[in-house]
């Protein structure tokens, strides 16, 4: 059962057949059947356009401090497994479904996603109209809210809109803090493979430090298949703390939350990396933050884009590809300075998408290349990181 919104004003009183609600600070309430974990999470609403990947983007760490609306009805068809996952713990609030959740479909399933929602304590919400969730949010922009899954079909809704309205909102949080390794380690597992699973680094070339400030496990991966060993290190690392790994490259991982607030103690460590003209690559936050560095500034943006069908054009070749996203700040490119160049704007809404130094071997994108959404448009980036490399060493 698809059901519309309660506005502001309209009693708070759940129809019978309702086990969860969708509470939105301005007051309007959307009622569905609930899924995954009982109880409640607040966090921004926003909605993800992704037809496939939906245990990837779950547990993707920039989006800690979110709920999840998916604009794709069928979600969950495909089950979970141990191998389609961006960390061990999501650090998403909750979830938003049209429909509800199937029996799953796939060879490579070994647990139903609802079960697997119960088990990360993830609430959720199903037959709901998400179609309206999203055009509120385009018109809008994302609001906070609470998702509350009560299987006994009894609500405390003036709790759960002010709880909403408490909540502070991403502007302004530091959420990297809270999804970063809390301590040093290696990596040297490369991409997935049909019928071999994922490979093993056995013959690295170049040695990169990850500062991880939410890193999603593919992006090491794709760094590992292009022979660089990797060290991850804390977001809170200081230049010391990187530079002492003598690394060939520096990589700036994705991650949430507002870049201005994770640049306060970034920033410094990741000066001092290109004062020593380290060759350095970033991604999604990682971007930002760079742009951060230089001294460019952020905004935090009305919707966001989260997606897996975002063109993106590279100025510097002209060719269009096709990107996943997911971030809700981004760099205002009049703000970077004369040694920096734009590289990438998105064919959406012209927002900045990517950067290069002119100066010095740094460069970033604001999307992420190892999501394959192309599926290969944007693998082209690691290699050029790994060239930026080879021309350091005078290769």
């Amino acid at each position: 059962m698809m059901t519309s919104p309660k506005t502001a004003g309209v009693p708070d009183a759940a129809p019978r057949w309702a086990t969860a609600a969708l509470v939105l600070a301005d007051g309007t309430v959307f009622w569905g059947k609930g899924v995954g974990a009982a109880g409640h999470a607040v966090g921004e609403v926003c909605f993800n356009t992704s037809m496939t990947g939906y245990q990837e983007i779950i547990t993707d760490p920039s989006y800690a401090g979110q709920i999840i609306t998916f604009t794709f009805p069928h979600i969950g068809n495909v089950g979970t497994n141990l191998e389609d996952i961006e960390t061990i713990t999501p650090a998403a609030r909750g979830v938003v479904l049209r429909g509800d959740i199937t029996e799953p479909a796939n060879w490579r399933s070994v647990k139903p996603l609802n079960d697997w929602l119960k088990s990360h304590n993830l609430p959720g919400i199903c037959d709901v109209d998400t179609r309206a969730i999203t055009r509120r949010i385009r018109d809008g922009g994302a609001p906070n809210g609470v998702v509350v899954h009560a299987p006994d079909g009894k609500f405390d809704i003036p709790k759960m809109r002010q709880i909403a309205q408490d909540w502070p909102g991403l502007d302004g949080m530091d959420l990297a803090i809270e999804v970063t390794t809390k301590q040093t380690y290696n990596w040297d597992e490369t991409t997935w493979a049909l019928g071999k699973g994922y490979g093993k680094l056995t013959n690295p070339k170049y040695h990169v430090v990850a500062v991880d400030y939410g890193a999603k496990r593919n992006i090491l991966r794709c760094l590992a298949n292009t022979g660089c060993r990797v060290t991850v290190v804390p977001a809170t690392a200081t230049a010391d703390d990187i530079l002492r790994h003598k690394p060939d490259g520096v990589f700036l991982s994705n991650g949430p939350g507002d870049p201005a607030a994770t640049a306060v103690y970034a920033s410094p460590a990741i000066r001092a990396v290109l004062d020593k003209k380290v060759p350095l690559f970033g991604i999604c936050l990682g971007h930002q933050i760079l742009a951060l560095t230089l001294g460019g500034k952020t905004r935090k943006m009305e919707r966001g884009h989260r997606g897996a069908n975002q063109p993106v054009k590279d100025l510097t070749t002209g060719k269009v590809e096709i990107t996943s996203q997911n971030h809700g700040f981004c760099v205002i490119p009049e703000s970077l300075p004369k040694n920096t160049e734009v590289t990438h704007v998105s064919l959406f809404d012209g927002i900045n998408e990517g950067l290069r130094c002119t100066d010095r071997p740094a460069f970033s994108v604001q999307y992420h290349p190892e999501a394959s959404p192309g599926p290969t448009d944007s693998h082209y980036l690691f290699d050029r990181f790994v060239e930026m490399i080879d021309a350091s060493k005078g290769k």
